[in-house]
């Protein structure tokens, strides 16, 4: 689903954006397609992690067009079913002989469909620009970057922070540094690592960005009032992008607020990838993308819009409180 134009004007609700797109509640790599090629042939601006992914979707989809079991093929290339398991779901890197051995038993044995799926496994294991931060990045959130730069929509909520694709340089360390002790030059590669991210957002085709932010974010004066204050006149700046919405809940709708956590909303262009909640934790993530917790997660991101200022209010609250700086 593509939106058709940016809708700022009017208190509106995610539904309005975002139809149901039913993934039938199924795991992230158990799409059906009838062309077992044409999500491999997408082009994935999430690198390697969405390649992952796609790359084995086809390899599932193949086997099971071929009639053979997870257990057959675990066998074929050494392994269990565990194994077979991670790479059809993508969580793991692919090793060329497997894959190689996997497309002659499913019968593909020649031809541009075998140079297809062998090129992808490839370029799916090479590393995505963000693998020069791993060493302050862990695994589970290297995952979410390559999803975040892959998606055609994101739509968050932040009740403590402005997100962190609306962070200036200056208020984004201040984050980092109230976080578990670093060093400075761990907090400088984070930081660097989140301003990265953000270019996402400023592309040729960029994804539709819409968050939803309690008040409390923009009265907790984190950093100083100089660091404050540019982080508000950025992220008014950034409201006014025809890609970029920011509706704030004020503080009398705290019954509308009272959700639980930060929440991240991701919709992709690939038809092989479902749509995924992430919620992080302290020192791990979760990535839900079943239907019954996806359709939640929308249910919640709806109420929270609806019962936000509007996008033009929003932009009036965050100048009142920049002006009282």
């Amino acid at each position: 689903m593509r939106l058709a134009h940016r809708r700022k004007a009017r208190g509106t609700v995610w539904s309005d954006v975002w139809d149901a797109r039913s993934t039938s509640g199924v795991s992230m790599a158990d799409g059906q397609e009838d062309d077992p090629l044409e999500g491999a042939s997408a082009e994935a601006r999430g690198g390697p992690t969405v390649l992952r992914i796609l790359v084995g979707s086809q390899l599932r989809r193949l086997r099971e067009a071929s009639g053979v079991t997870r257990e057959e093929a675990a066998y074929t290339i050494r392994g269990s079913e565990a194994k077979m398991s991670r790479l059809e779901s993508g969580r793991v890197g692919f090793k060329p002989r497997d894959v190689a051995d996997l497309l002659t038993l499913y019968g593909i044995t020649e031809g541009s469909a075998r140079d297809l799926l062998l090129s992808l496994a490839q370029r799916a294991n090479e590393p995505g620009w963000w693998h020069r931060y791993s060493d302050t990045m862990p695994d589970w959130f290297s995952t979410y970057v390559g999803l975040e730069q892959a998606a055609t929509i994101i739509r968050s909520y932040e009740a403590q922070y402005v997100p962190g694709l609306l962070q200036t340089e200056a208020y984004a360390k201040a984050v980092v540094e109230l976080g578990e002790a670093v060093r400075g030059d761990e907090v400088t590669k984070r930081v660097e690592l989140r301003l990265h991210r953000q270019q996402l957002l400023y592309t040729p085709k960029p994804p539709d960005y819409w968050a939803v932010i309690d008040e409390a974010v923009l009265r907790r004066n984190l950093g100083g009032r100089q660091v404050m204050g540019e982080q508000l006149d950025h992220l008014l700046e950034a409201s006014n992008r025809p890609n970029i919405t920011v509706q704030v809940v004020p503080f009398e709708r705290s019954d509308v607020a009272a959700v639980g956590g930060p929440f991240t909303l991701l919709r992709f262009a690939e038809p092989d990838l479902p749509d995924i909640v992430y919620l992080e934790q302290l020192n791990s993530a979760l990535y839900l993308n079943k239907d019954v917790d996806v359709m939640n997660y929308l249910q919640i991101i709806n109420r929270l819009a609806a019962g936000a200022l509007t996008p033009q209010r929003s932009a009036e609250l965050i100048a009142s409180v920049r002006d009282k700086l």
